[in-house]
């Protein structure tokens, strides 16, 4: 029996290049994947009982309680999963280094005898599985993580200036998801003053439903629709960051 649909924060995460791994070390990556989120949620004072996971192979999606403010979500926890992966570094040879792709979007969802369903939470994996995000990953060479928000989460939360947060740190990007739905998402990178990467074209992926499969992966790059270049604009920061350019796709960018 479904339980009535209600509001979470949804928070994704999800490790880079762990398919391409061998079988012992997903294992192992896995199991730092864990540890490094639990300790992560204890340091930032997330309270256990508002958090819910649910196991994705080689991601977790995390359902936060509404009670819980956003602001520790994208503060403090953000800086506690980056200390983590710091930590975790020692363990694991350069070829097989974690590090992370966390995507932060609220909404409705509801939940069934076999996890939990919704919009909201097919925007959140939509979000981390985006490939501006991997793009400014593969750029950021000195990161452990990288950190998307939704536009809804940016504009009533990051932009505001909380204490922990540092709006002037995120960059805009659209892209186009699967179905061709039109979507933003503010990407920073712990560690960087602005993400690195956005102002190089790069292929965006045809998804296995734009091909004709009913798969959300992308199929191989030889079938990638035309390169999009992100042109620049600007952000006014703030007299510790200043203003800085951003990217986004051509006639895309609304202005707010």
């Amino acid at each position: 029996m479904a339980l009535a649909a209600v509001h979470h924060w949804i928070v994704v995460l999800d490790i880079e290049d762990f398919s391409s791994r061998p079988d012992p070390i997903q294992g192992s990556l896995r199991r730092a994947m864990y540890e490094v989120l639990h300790e992560a949620l204890e340091q930032a004072g997330v309270p256990a009982e508002a958090v819910t996971t649910e196991d994705r192979g080689d991601g977790i999606l995390i359902l936060v309680g509404a009670g819980v403010p956003p602001v520790l979500l994208a503060g403090q926890l953000l800086r506690a999963l980056d200390d983590g992966l710091r930590e975790k570094a020692a363990f694991f040879s350069a070829a097989h280094a974690m590090r992370f792709r966390v995507a932060l979007h609220q909404g409705v969802v509801g939940r069934d005898a076999e996890g939990w369903s919704g919009d909201a939470v097919n925007r959140a994996f939509r979000l981390v599985d985006a490939q501006p995000l991997r793009v400014v990953l593969a750029a950021a060479e000195r990161a452990r993580l990288v950190f998307v928000v939704s536009d809804e989460v940016y504009q009533g939360v990051i932009r505001h200036d909380h204490r922990t947060i540092d709006p002037a740190a995120y960059l805009p990007v659209d892209f186009e998801a699967k179905h061709g739905l039109a979507l933003r998402g503010w990407i920073t990178v712990p560690g960087y003053p602005s993400p690195p990467g956005l102002d190089a074209p790069f292929e965006e992926p045809v998804t296995a439903a734009r091909a004709g499969a009913g798969s959300d992966r992308s199929v191989p790059p030889a079938a990638a629709a035309p390169s999009v270049v992100f042109h620049a604009g600007v952000v006014h920061g703030d007299q510790v960051a200043g203003d800085k350019h951003v990217h986004h796709a051509p006639g895309r960018l609304d202005r707010r």
